[in-house]
């Protein structure tokens, strides 16, 4: 257990909160007797938090232009630290180091501020205000259930909900960046979230709660959880609680500041309505209540605490506490466990991270889809990916990720290159691509001289499918034939030969289909086992010959039925070369974004998946929903000198930009999954 957690302790006598609850109802409503802490001095009481891991426990609440304002938990203020006009605050525990972090938000200089206890005060550690470009009126933050990544969300006045990547910049200070925005329709004025859940709850002030998913790499589909008029938000809703004390005890609070009422909801049961209570002191309930807070536990608080906002308090503006004990007696529910500070972080798989990006394809929605690697025997660091814009076309980017052509030819759904096809008398390193525009292969050679194609098809070269989709090209090591691979959506793969015409153009030659029972897309074929392997997207992964002879029955390496790693659809393959036939295959796993690794050789055994997550210091999110990927063992530069994936990110954040390609080096894959690299 960290420090902060053994600061537990068992008596209730501090704040006197053990035993029944003080009256009883207000139109049928419990009411909650509870005790105030010392008035602010300059301002409202938006929000409070309980601060533990200093050198006493505190109650940190804003004072707007008092700053942050520090009691005991007798309720008595102990001091003051200016924060600007702070409207907002939270803490999370064990992120960015072992002592407690505080975000307050400035509503000022719309920035977030960050804070760690010091002594018996906070001392600010931030690199300096994280301007937030939006009116600001409160903020939350969130520790990622899958990778531990500290998030901070800022809410504001137009609605937005602003999130950010939280990290420790070179000097140990506290920095973020933009990673996306959500949004409501008016002003959002509170919010919380879920590190257990993953969910993010925000209170829009004139509609009700939202729910929406924390994770910055998944869809952003909002639920409604109660509104006004139609739910029991009368008019206006304040702030959000979370409480978990484990099984039977996951609620969600939600201020009812119209009617003076705080709702609780079962979190554990897709935060159905339970019941509604009034918190009074001093026999006057709290007209308004404002902000809430609630902690598992916190000493003389051995099942936790609520603190509630009241800015309308008849001494003057202050917090409210109530133990969670005396709420769970008072309501019938179940008072819970006590409840670890530092959430346990178990990605489901080992991660890695991305060291560089493409730029965004010029097409908006689902664009980029695919990738192929140039490597450069005689000077790897010009290297050159190509990869589609399946609403327009191809484009051939450097290794820094800047894109040098673009060829606007149609939707180009997958690629795939080979060097060594001779054409007009010499060694060419011939592209082909998927071509929705025209139901057709496309075809051209890679100059890699000044790094352009050239379109080198003896014209359209027509498929006969519906809608050419995955596509993939062979190298026979028997015959020395090229081919190439087109699937189309109802899960025939048809193969073609490459043939060079006298005029030093392409044509291809069907030679056979291979017909799979849905959807397939991804493949990817190993030229010296004379492999083909294809994805097929709700299924599994299968293999078969590439050879061009007839009846040949694809075998199941894995399926998504077999394998509780995986989550359809299964989508882009790749091959990793450790030479002498040996090496790795990866298929990207986009249900539940992550990567799946095989042996290349024998019956290609499962040897464990990873995922790819954001490197905040570097500016580059991680990797989600991926269509195509590519694999290469080759020299690919400096960083890469082992290869590199490279995939398709489906979800382009820190900022949202349309999609991109993210290269990730294979050492760091070998190293989180214990693999070998090409030396």
């Amino acid at each position: 257990m960290r420090g902060a957690a053994k600061l537990l302790i068992t008596t209730c006598a501090l704040f006197g909160l053990g035993g029944t609850a003080g009256g009883q109802t207000h139109t049928s409503v419990p009411t909650i007797e509870a005790l105030g802490t010392t008035p602010t001095e300059r301002g409202g009481s938006n929000k409070a938090i309980f601060l533990l891991g200093g050198e006493q426990p505190l109650i940190v609440g804003t004072a707007e232009l008092g700053g942050l304002e520090l009691y005991d938990l007798t309720g008595k203020r102990v001091g003051s630290t200016e924060a600007g006009e702070v409207v907002g605050v939270d803490v999370r525990y064990g992120a960015l180091g072992d002592a407690p972090l505080v975000a307050s938000v400035d509503a000022t200089t719309n920035s977030f501020r960050f804070f760690r206890p010091q002594g018996a005060g906070l001392s600010e550690v931030g690199a300096g205000p994280l301007a937030l470009n939006i009116a600001v009126e409160g903020g939350c933050l969130y520790r990622s259930l899958q990778d531990g990544s500290l998030y901070a969300f800022a809410v504001g006045d137009g609605g937005e909900v602003d999130q950010y990547l939280l990290f420790a910049d070179a000097n140990g200070r506290v920095s973020g960046r933009q990673v996306r925005r959500l949004h409501v329709p008016s002003t959002a004025e509170h919010c919380v979230a879920d590190d257990r859940t993953g969910s993010l709850y925000v209170s829009e002030q004139a509609v009700g709660v939202w729910r929406f998913n924390a994770e910055p790499e998944t869809d952003n589909v909002p639920a409604l959880i109660d509104a006004t008029r139609l739910g029991r938000i009368t008019e206006e809703v304040g702030g959000v609680a979370l409480i978990d004390g484990g099984a039977g005890a996951q609620w969600l609070l939600a201020s009812n500041a119209t009617d003076g009422q705080i709702h609780v909801y079962d979190h554990a049961k897709d935060d159905a309505y339970l019941k509604s209570f009034i918190v009074s002191s001093g026999s006057a309930a709290i007209g308004e209540p404002g902000g809430l807070y609630a902690i598992g536990a916190a000493p003389g608080l051995p099942n936790g605490g609520l603190l509630i906002g009241d800015e309308d308090a008849a001494g003057g503006s202050n917090y409210k506490l109530i133990g969670l004990d005396r709420l769970a007696s008072t309501l019938g529910l179940s008072a819970g466990s006590q409840t670890e500070l530092v959430g346990t972080v178990a990605p489901q798989f080992p991660t890695v991270r991305p060291v560089m990006e493409t730029a965004p394809v010029a097409n908006g929605g689902d664009a980029a889809d695919d990738p192929a690697i140039w490597a450069n025997p005689a000077n790897p660091a010009e290297s050159l990916i190509i990869g589609t814009d399946k609403q327009g076309g191809l484009h051939v980017y450097d290794m820094q990720g800047k894109s040098v052509q673009f060829v606007g030819d149609g939707k180009m759904n997958n690629v795939d290159l080979r060097d060594g096809f001779k054409l007009g008398g010499k060694n060419v390193v011939l592209v082909t691509a998927s071509d929705r525009t025209n139901k057709a292969v496309a075809i051209y050679v890679l100059d890699t001289a000044t790094r352009q194609l050239i379109n080198v098809a003896n014209g359209i070269q027509a498929t006969g499918l519906s809608d050419p989709y995955g596509q993939c090209m062979y190298r026979s090591a028997k015959s020395g034939r090229y081919f190439v691979y087109v699937s189309d959506p109802d899960g025939l793969v048809r193969q073609w030969e490459l043939v060079a015409t006298s005029g030093g153009k392409v044509r291809i030659k069907q030679v056979r289909d291979i017909k799979f029972s849905s959807q397939t897309e991804g493949c990817v074929a190993d030229d010296g086992a004379g492999t083909l392997f294809v994805a097929e997207e709700d299924i599994g992964t299968w293999k078969v010959t590439a050879e061009p002879v007839k009846r040949a029955k694809p075998v199941a390496i894995d399926t998504v039925e077999g394998n509780p790693k995986l989550k359809d659809d299964m989508e882009g393959v790749g091959l990793y070369d450790l030479g002498n036939g040996r090496g790795y295959l990866v298929v990207s796993s986009q249900g539940n974004n992550s990567y799946a690794v095989y042996r290349r050789e024998g019956d290609q055994a499962y040897l464990g998946s990873f995922s790819v997550i954001a490197d905040a210091a570097k500016g580059i999110d991680g990797i989600s929903e991926t269509d195509g990927l590519e694999v290469s063992s080759a020299n690919l530069g400096p960083g890469l000198e082992n290869g590199a994936m490279i995939a398709q990110d489906g979800r382009n954040v820190l900022p949202v930009e349309t999609q991109n390609f993210k290269v990730v080096p294979w050492k760091a894959i070998a190293d989180a999954l214990k693999l070998e690299v090409r030396q």
